[in-house]
């Protein structure tokens, strides 16, 4: 059409032509025309299902009436992939419906449709160590975040363990992490995944972190967290493929476990416990999801995994994925019981490759430190002293520099 022919369809709808492009004009006449005849907008994350068609979950990453169907024509032509966020008009429902349909994409991921066409896959983009460090550190009276940065630091693209017995304080410790990421790096998209969770542990975590928590509780149905848990991690692998930073935070591994345990259809193969073998794998897929794309972003996941519970199915599900991760940061209940915060054990905790994500003039440093508690024989006597010491001091730098100077072992590593 003609300029002056979309200006008279334009006054037809009582829209502005003054000083507007053409195809300004398409896009409002399109719209306004739309939305007359029943046509509404949408915002969500897809979920592509197993006949190739999608759902469009409007409300976050659980299922609600808002939801929208996708034709898997639309899904094919746009090359659309699950955890992806499509804006789009929807048409009304037709007779027999239990939905409304997708009739066209706006933006995917924020951007043209055009433009994610030719994207990588996330399977195809090459890992590497983690060597740019998430700093725990924000200040004197960070020190949960000052521990971690000396006895496990934290790189983008780690794979860690939070190791914890009940009631050592790991849920405190997880938002602590989530809180230094967001100060430091707030470049990072942050997901905190609740599996199986208290209703009020979820409410405290969204009232402490600036971050998405998404979360399915533990009066939800095991194929729920499941589904919720996949979605999360399809939707960090799209951030990546763009080149975009993720951190997902899990609490925990093991109920994400438990989960499929429950949901997976039957294998018949059982380990003790009650385990069935194949259920252990998705949960792993997720874990192993984590890396750190030479020249691109990063997919971090940090998850919790419960020893100590009295179950012999969390203590296979532990030992299944001990040595999996590339960082470590074991919780002590002894600590916690005498009122010893954080209660990280600083000799059994640590990180893979940690030269990468030290500070090299500090490196030194760290590492007699680290001597020095293992020396000590005793975790309660070392992770005292190593808490005392950080409490004393305004920065790590500052501690690591004072302990040198106390120890004459220490001295001698320079």
């Amino acid at each position: 059409m003609k300029v002056a022919e979309l200006r008279e369809k334009a006054k037809e709808f009582e829209i502005q032509t003054t000083g507007k492009k053409k195809a300004e004009l398409v896009e409002e006449i399109y719209t306004t025309a739309a939305k007359a005849e029943g046509f509404r907008d949408i915002k969500g994350i897809l979920q592509i299902r197993p006949d190739s068609s999608g759902i469009i979950h409007a409300h976050g990453y659980m299922k609600s009436n808002d939801d929208a169907f996708v034709p898997a024509y639309l899904i094919r032509s746009a090359r659309l992939r699950t955890g992806d966020v499509i804006e789009g008009s929807l048409r009304p429902s037709r007779g027999g419906d239990k939905r409304a349909g997708l009739a066209k994409i706006t933006t995917v991921n924020g951007l043209d449709p055009e433009q994610i066409r030719n994207r990588p896959k996330f399977g195809d983009l090459t890992p590497v160590y983690p060597n740019e460090p998430l700093r725990m550190e924000h200040g004197k009276d960070s020190i949960t975040g000052r521990a971690i940065d000396i006895v496990s630091p934290i790189g983008k693209g780690q794979r860690g363990l939070i190791v914890s017995p009940p009631k050592a304080g790991k849920t405190t410790i997880l938002k602590k992490i989530c809180q230094s990421i967001s100060i430091n790096n707030p470049e990072v998209h942050l997901i905190c995944l609740l599996v199986d969770e208290r209703p009020e542990e979820v409410t405290d975590m969204q009232r402490s972190i600036k971050g998405e928590v998404v979360a399915s509780t533990f009066d939800m149905p095991a194929d729920n967290h499941t589904r919720v848990a996949e979605l999360v991690i399809e939707r960090a692998k799209r951030i990546v493929e763009l080149g975009g930073d993720v951190v997902v935070v899990l609490d925990s591994i093991t109920r994400l476990a438990r989960a499929y345990n429950l949901a997976a259809p039957a294998s018949g193969r059982i380990l003790s416990g009650g385990v069935d073998s194949a259920a252990l794998y998705p949960p792993k897929r997720f874990l192993g999801a984590a890396r750190n794309i030479e020249n691109g972003g990063s997919l971090t996941i940090l998850a919790s995994a419960l020893i100590d519970t009295g179950s012999k199915m969390d203590e296979v599900i532990f030992e299944e994925f001990k040595g999996t991760g590339n960082m470590e940061l074991k919780l002590d209940r002894d600590l916690a019981d005498r009122r010893i915060f954080p209660a990280i054990d600083p000799v059994a905790s640590g990180t893979r490759n940690e030269d990468l994500l030290v500070d090299e003039q500090m490196r030194p440093f760290v590492f007699g430190l680290r001597r020095i508690l293992a020396g000590m024989n005793n975790t309660e006597r070392a992770a005292a002293s190593f808490i005392k010491g950080l409490k004393g001091t305004n920065t790590n730098q500052e501690f690591l520099v004072r302990s040198a100077k106390k120890h004459s072992d220490y001295e001698q590593t320079f």
